[in-house]
């Protein structure tokens, strides 16, 4: 939020954090704020009446079938009156304010529209500010009127003096919470790579069966069914013990894929023995020799495990994929309310987000649940990964993931 102090800018450009000081004769800044204290006036008798008589009405009949629709329609309208006003301070006070996020049920129809509306913080505040501004809107609007024809050499302080006041009441009640309003755009954000994340999980999964485990039993159930005709019909040769032997190749390879997909759901050595041994497991199937340490004291929560154990799994990819690197160390551990990762490599470096190497992916899941993730890879190398995740307990009777 800033305010304009340079009323000759294009398009009435803002500035500066404040107007520039008040002084005779009137300067433009000053007719923009009389503008604006002699139209507080009218627009405050409207906006008035129109809390007073559809919110009124809205609660008053609550009880009935009308009511509550009635009340969210006049908080649809207080949301509209609000937006006005902060285009007209931006207009004439140079006050900028941001737009407050739009109202977003979390399920389609008219009752989770209903309810939304009518809880929608943003609405009964702008409701609060037409309320008050009334007895505020006669005043300046009097005090203005009177200066302009009786004291006009002091009208320029005068007039910064109440719009200064009309300022604050702007900022303090149609301004967004920014904290409030960052974190529900967070949550927004996350919450749709969250599911897109799931989607492709469950894509991946049904792929991987399609073509793996699901085809293989697939060629197993018919050499078993042709070895099964063959005896029926009395030919146990060579040719049947041949089928036999490779049906059983088949549920080999089979067991073998399913155990794979199984370990990339979610490992059983996590499960059972925590984030240390699975993390050394995870390092002795890299291409690359790898060290690690792990530094808990106690096992974090299922989920907050799982999402370490899959972070490092595909930063360790990406080593034996693309770093060229002769050896990478692996650490874990504990900084108060924080789980940290760090993964680095003698590689070649030069990794970046956007590089088709699946960090902006793994930097998009860890935002989704409050991390952060770190990449410095100068070209040359070293490269090295910090990840952090929030620490969350695990809670009693919990034993996996």
């Amino acid at each position: 939020m800033t305010d304009d102090s340079q009323p000759g800018a294009a398009h009435g450009a803002l500035d500066s954090t404040s107007p520039p000081a008040p002084r005779a004769p009137l300067s433009a800044w000053t007719w923009r704020e009389i503008a604006y204290l002699l139209s507080n006036f009218p627009l405050g008798v409207a906006a008035f009446v129109v809390v007073v008589v559809w919110l009124t009405l809205g609660l008053g009949l609550s009880v009935t079938v009308v009511g509550l629709p009635l009340l969210a329609v006049g908080l649809m309208v207080c949301r509209q009156y609000g937006k006005l006003e902060r285009a007209r301070a931006r207009a004439l006070l140079g006050v900028r304010v941001e737009e407050p996020s739009r109202l977003r049920p979390r399920d389609r129809g008219f009752f989770p529209w209903l309810w939304t509306c009518v809880k929608d913080p943003v609405a009964w505040r702008h409701a609060l500010f037409a309320f008050i501004r009334l007895p505020w809107a006669v005043l300046t609007f009097t005090l203005t009127l009177v200066s302009l024809f009786v004291a006009w050499p002091v009208l320029p302080w005068v007039a910064r003096w109440l719009s200064n006041v009309d300022r604050a009441m702007v900022r303090g009640l149609l301004s967004p919470s920014d904290e409030l309003e960052r974190r529900i755009a967070e949550l927004e954000s996350d919450r749709v790579t969250v599911t897109d994340t799931a989607a492709a999980d469950l894509r991946r999964i049904e792929r991987d069966l399609h073509d793996g485990a699901q085809a293989r039993l697939v060629a197993l159930a018919m050499g078993l069914g042709l070895a099964k005709e063959k005896l029926l019909e009395g030919q146990a040769d060579e040719s049947v013990a041949a089928m036999v032997d490779e049906a059983h190749g088949e549920v080999k390879l089979a067991l073998q894929e399913l155990r794979d997909l199984a370990r990339g759901i979610h490992p059983a050595i996590l499960t059972d023995r925590g984030l240390g041994p699975a993390l050394t497991s995870l390092a002795g199937r890299c291409t690359v020799p790898v060290t690690t340490s792990v530094d808990l004291t106690e096992r974090p929560a299922p989920a907050i495990e799982g999402i370490a154990y899959f972070t490092v799994s595909e930063l360790l990819q990406n080593v034996s994929k693309h770093s060229a690197a002769r050896r990478a160390d692996v650490e874990v551990w504990r900084a108060e309310d924080r789980l940290l990762i760090q993964v680095q490599d003698d590689g070649r470096g030069g990794a970046r987000l956007d590089g088709g190497s699946g960090m902006a992916g793994l930097a998009e899941r860890l935002g989704s649940v409050d991390g952060l993730f770190v990449l410095d890879s100068p070209a040359g190398g070293p490269t090295r990964v910090t990840a952090e995740l929030p620490w969350r307990a695990r809670t009693a009777g919990t034993t996996g993931g």
